[in-house]
């Protein structure tokens, strides 16, 4: 939790109560069910959470404001989509994922937190009613195909943590897409974090 506070440290106290519950939260359901790997508990904090976060390290001048309607595609058990819907409770989450025990655990640590602005949804994207400002996305899938996932779907942009060849992934999505590359933004999180775990990643956001 000191990692957070480090970067955040003018979080209100329900944020950093619900914040700090994460931990026991997830090392309980990873005793019953692997949704996180072993070794990464360790590192729950810097790895999961304040990587979570990098969204907020980017996007906060956009999604404090409120009133806004998103969509964490794949969210596993709970990851983007947690940590934010902790950080901007002013805003309505859908936690989506298609693997049942995943969205399960997602939705139980949602309800334990009294987190009323996450709805957690076992199903495919392609299948979800209506529309969201924002998609949010952790390690999921190349660029190309989250973006053919939520085709339509979304009114102000599409946000994925990614690593590795990002560069490649995204001429590959503009050229397919047919996309104007001035609306592709890249953000390199090791600016915001200096943990070196953080570095080559990046918070890439389709405008």
């Amino acid at each position: 939790m000191e990692e957070i506070l480090k970067y955040f440290p003018g979080l209100d106290p329900l944020c950093k109560e619900r914040l700090s519950a994460l931990d026991s939260l997830y090392s309980d359901w990873n005793s019953k069910i692997n949704v996180i790997s072993r070794k990464d508990m360790d590192s729950f904090y810097t790895h999961h959470v304040l990587h979570s976060l990098a969204i907020s390290a980017v996007m906060d001048n956009v999604l404090s404001a409120g009133g806004q309607r998103i969509l964490d595609l794949g969210t596993g058990g709970g990851f983007p989509g947690i940590p934010l819907a902790i950080r901007y409770p002013q805003n309505e989450f859908v936690l989506c994922d298609s693997i049942g025990k995943k969205i399960k655990v997602a939705g139980s640590v949602a309800e334990s937190l009294k987190l009323d602005n996450v709805q957690c949804m076992n199903a495919r994207a392609e299948s979800l009613e209506g529309r969201f400002d924002w998609v949010v996305s952790r390690a999921v899938a190349p660029l190309d195909k989250i973006l053919g996932w939520v085709r339509s779907k979304w009114t102000r942009g599409v946000i994925c943590l990614k690593g590795g060849d990002v560069e490649s992934e995204i001429e590959l999505c503009i050229s397919k897409r047919l996309l104007d590359p001035k609306k592709v933004m890249v953000s390199d999180i090791s600016i915001f974090f200096k943990e070196g775990w953080f570095e080559g990643k990046k918070v890439v956001t389709v405008s």
